[in-house]
């Protein structure tokens, strides 16, 4: 296999290198701290592993500013940065959906992109990665003063976390790929930006297959840290593996290549999610609707109100694959869905609120303030669309929540009783075309 080398811009004028080689479903890498993507094809076990993992897939790589081949002279070295040049590559290439692997800082990158678009992630596999900075704060300054002085010459201070055998071939590859990956003060800045990474709050809402490959006895990302981040991502795979090279190339690299084929074969080989509303029996009804959203367009302009809304339908299609819900209709500043679970269907309209305060936390200037209701019965199916009483309600009950709250039918609450759930009683509604009042349960997500 030969990999071929292009060029291109990010939002804000930086150069980035990105290399493609093999053919099928794309798979995309965000490297760690340097990288370089020539040198790698010179290294024996580096191309080796980048070509098993190109077998059968378009295996996407590139580097990111200040290293290897893109732009050495980009200022905004930040993970706001390394963002853009994520996006950059994706864009040019057309992506639209895909798994995406993050390698050591890598994973908070790809945590990061997930949660910024996550309508384009299939999946997510993180290799030596870690959530936060797994060191002491008092370690930083001395690291970056060493990064600093003997950057590219044959450090053993540096090489040995790196090549913890102290194979003399490894190091020489290690200094020389410091020389050509990036100056020092870069790395240095590099490493800076690793010691402040800190995506924490951003695992909880990770709703797709997501893969932690970590070797025990790793010696610049702890095994502890990987293990708390797989147990903090819902549903999250741990793989531990033997051994204590950080360089997913250097040691038993086919251990952890065949946990990602295992893995990504199940998305390739496994059931598209259910699109279509179930044909009859109890399903729990859910409507979503955008708070405002007439105001929304006078204030911001048709273009940038569509913008807004099309973050709304992305955020929730995204809950309804991640908890098997089945969107029935969208109406334009609203969705109706329907589930076979009644605690799915609640735990999807948790996943949306806390997606959309994600989003209102990031974009104070839009907020996105939506109702969501919620209702159980047996409604009539026709045409792949639901009708009847179940419906109606749980429609009522979505219009009488405000931006931001989870209403439910009592009906409901019974459903999932000791499941739990929090609820305050909001006593009995009169809703329009019901003779008698409701009784409705506002759901707690925030708890």
């Amino acid at each position: 296999m030969e990999q071929q080398i292009r060029f291109c811009t990010t939002s804000d004028g930086v150069r980035i290198a990105y290399a493609t080689v093999g053919h099928g479903p794309p798979l995309v890498v965000a490297w760690g701290w340097i990288g370089h993507l020539q040198f790698d094809w010179t290294i024996p076990e580096s191309r080796a592993f980048f070509e098993r993992l190109a077998q059968g897939r378009l295996l996407v790589r590139y580097n990111k500013r200040g290293t290897g081949l893109s732009d050495w002279h980009a200022e905004d070295l930040s993970m706001e940065g390394w963002l853009r040049d994520l996006e950059a590559v994706v864009d040019t290439l057309g992506l639209e959906r895909f798994p995406l692997m993050g390698v050591s800082e890598g994973g908070a990158l790809a945590v990061l992109y997930r949660s910024r678009h996550p309508e384009r992630v299939s999946r997510l596999i993180l290799y030596g990665s870690n959530h936060r900075f797994p060191g002491s704060r008092e370690i930083v300054a001395p690291l970056l003063a060493l990064v600093k002085a003997q950057w590219g010459l044959g450090s053993a201070a540096l090489a040995t976390a790196f090549v913890p055998d102290g194979d003399p071939t490894k190091v020489t590859v290690f200094t020389e790929y410091q020389r050509l990956s990036a100056s020092g003060q870069t790395a240095a800045k590099l490493a800076e930006v690793n010691s402040e990474i800190d995506v924490t709050s951003l695992l909880k809402d990770i709703q797709i297959p997501t893969l932690v490959i970590h070797r025990r006895h790793d010696r610049i990302s702890p095994f502890g840290v990987a293990r708390e981040m797989a147990a903090l991502i819902p549903g999250a795979r741990l793989e531990p593996l033997e051994g204590d090279n950080h360089v997913p190339y250097w040691g038993d690299s086919e251990a952890i290549l065949d946990a990602i084929d295992r893995f990504l074969q199940e998305g390739e080989l496994g059931p598209e999610p259910e699109t279509r509303a179930a044909p009859s029996g109890l399903l729990t009804i859910l409507f979503t609707d955008v708070e405002g959203s007439t105001a929304l367009t006078e204030r911001l302009g048709d273009a940038k109100a569509r913008e807004v809304l099309r973050n709304h339908e992305r955020i929730v299609r995204e809950a309804l694959r991640a908890h098997g819900g089945a969107e029935v209709k969208a109406m334009g500043d609203g969705f109706m869905a329907s589930f076979s679970s009644a605690t799915r269907a609640l735990e999807c309209a948790i996943a949306m609120q806390r997606a959309f305060a994600a989003h209102d936390d990031e974009h104070p200037e839009t907020p996105i303030r939506v109702r969501i209701g919620l209702n159980a019965g047996e409604p009539i199916a026709e045409d792949e669309d639901l009708f009847g009483t179940a419906v109606i309600l749980a429609a009522r009950i979505a219009a009488k929540a405000e931006g931001g709250q989870i209403l439910v039918s009592d009906t409901l609450r019974g459903l999932v009783a000791g499941k739990g759930f929090l609820f305050a009683d909001r006593g009995d509604v009169v809703l329009r075309g019901f003779e008698d009042p409701v009784r409705l349960y506002e759901m707690r997500w925030q708890d």
